[in-house]
């Protein structure tokens, strides 16, 4: 049994690994083969002589989208995950705000960039709050979610030993939530990376997002793809980072 398990491991990790590798030299088969236009789609090989020839380039704009996007998405996060437990908390404030969350939800929120423009400007801070808003509603919908997931009958059986809310929401609803909060978490975390491009194609002058759209201004689409392929490895290192966080708390959290 425990081979099996491993095996599969192996086959978890390799078996995408080796997608990979056939997309990397389809890839370049297919621009040596059909000798397509570099301006159009570069090799392989022309992708990485940009990234790598060009390191503090890629390096200053990395740390520019990081910052937007650690600033927005903790305050999202942040406000998200209070209000969350405010409304799993309060019976009459789900009941009332919890509809129009759903609802606001499914707006497109570039929608809303033409309003932060006119009432923020087009500095720094219309970017965190624009990523603060994508990264918000993930979270807070999913906590509320979560915390409507405890069983009554466990509600119940602290009633009756005198818990404390406080003691019922730390012991019991809480622990119940782990999962849902950190889907949601995941959510938010890839949503900061997409915010914070569409935040740097608007209103700042440094970022990936700046860099792609440089890159297309000047039809330099090793730029763009490099960028991009920086970006995949920001998104994909965020979302490890929310996996293993959420691997340690649910060692420490048995409902979870």
């Amino acid at each position: 049994m425990r081979e099996n398990a491993i095996d599969v491991r192996r086959s978890e990790i390799a078996l995408p690994f080796v997608a990979l590798l056939v997309g990397v030299s389809l890839w370049w088969l297919g621009t040596a083969l059909l000798a397509i236009p570099s301006f159009l789609l570069p090799s392989p090989g022309a992708v990485l002589a940009q990234l790598f020839g060009n390191p503090m380039l890629y390096f200053r704009n990395v740390v520019a989208t990081l910052e937007k996007v650690v600033y927005g998405g903790a305050i999202g996060i942040a406000i998200g995950f209070g209000l969350g437990i405010l409304l799993g908390m309060v019976p009459v404030l789900r009941t009332a705000l919890y509809p129009y969350l759903v609802t606001v939800r499914v707006l497109p929120k570039i929608a809303v960039a033409p309003l932060l423009l006119i009432y923020l400007g087009t500095g720094l801070m219309t970017a965190i709050v624009f990523i603060a808003l994508i990264t918000f509603f993930p979270l807070v919908l999913n906590t509320v979610a979560g915390l409507s997931r405890t069983p009554e009958r466990h509600v119940e059986l602290l009633r009756s030993v005198d818990a404390s809310r406080v003691d019922t929401f730390v012991h019991l609803r809480l622990p119940y939530a782990v999962p849902d909060v950190f889907a949601g978490l995941k959510q938010s975390v890839t949503l900061a990376v997409v915010g914070t491009i569409v935040a740097e194609w608007v209103v700042a002058s440094s970022g990936l997002g700046y860099l792609i759209l440089l890159g297309s201004e000047n039809l330099r689409t090793d730029i763009i793809i490099a960028a991009l392929v920086v970006l995949v490895f920001i998104g994909v290192a965020l979302y490890g980072l929310v996996g293993i966080c959420q691997r340690m708390v649910q060692r420490r959290v048995p409902l979870s």
